[in-house]
């Protein structure tokens, strides 16, 4: 199901911080989109869009191992042209980082649920600059947990129990994003 594309002040202006640090990244994250253009990836910080795959019969998160972050991630990357935002690029990325192609909107699939809203830092990398990602982060579900398909050898992906994904992710930030998504599988 397509989506229709959702501003990202609007997008914004709909969703409520929960701490004064994911306050403090919204209002970065406003005034990268009132300064122009949000996604360019030349800007020190950009927005970004990512989700947390779930398989909500069985309580499962998909994490995906990111080489240069060193670590178990969520899926997700940069907004590219043609995107529709940054759940677009959530959408498209956790597609083409593990091969599913069946990805919602969860737990609406009508609409997009932002999770979370953060802003991380991300190492210099290749002829890449030290740089940050302001990272909206969204929920997406899958049907079939089995179709996964990592894009290389470099990114294996594993579907792990909530408890589990609480100790294999290193950032806390994403251990924020776990307890936000746990709370809606177990409302």
């Amino acid at each position: 199901m397509d989506l229709p594309a959702v501003d990202l002040i609007t997008e914004l202006d709909a969703y409520s911080p929960r701490t004064p640090a994911e306050a403090a990244d919204v209002a970065r994250v406003r005034a990268l989109a009132a300064a122009g253009d949000p996604w360019s990836r030349s800007a020190p910080v950009h927005v970004t869009g990512s989700a947390l795959v779930v398989h909500p019969p069985t309580g499962r998160v998909l994490l995906r191992w990111h080489e240069r972050m060193g670590g178990w991630l969520h899926v997700g990357g940069h907004v590219d042209p043609g995107d529709a935002g940054p759940f677009a690029a959530a959408r498209r990325e956790g597609h083409e980082e593990t091969g599913l192609d069946d990805l919602t909107a969860w737990p609406d699939p009508s609409r997009p649920h932002l999770v979370h809203v953060v802003v991380v830092p991300v190492p210099a990398g290749g002829d890449e600059p030290a740089h940050e990602h302001a990272d909206l982060r969204y929920a997406l579900a899958t049907a079939r947990p089995d179709d996964v398909v990592p894009e290389s050898p470099a990114a294996p992906l594993r579907w792990v129990p909530l408890a589990g994904a609480f100790e294999a992710v290193g950032h806390d930030n994403l251990r924020d994003t776990l307890g936000r998504v746990a709370a809606l599988l177990d409302p």
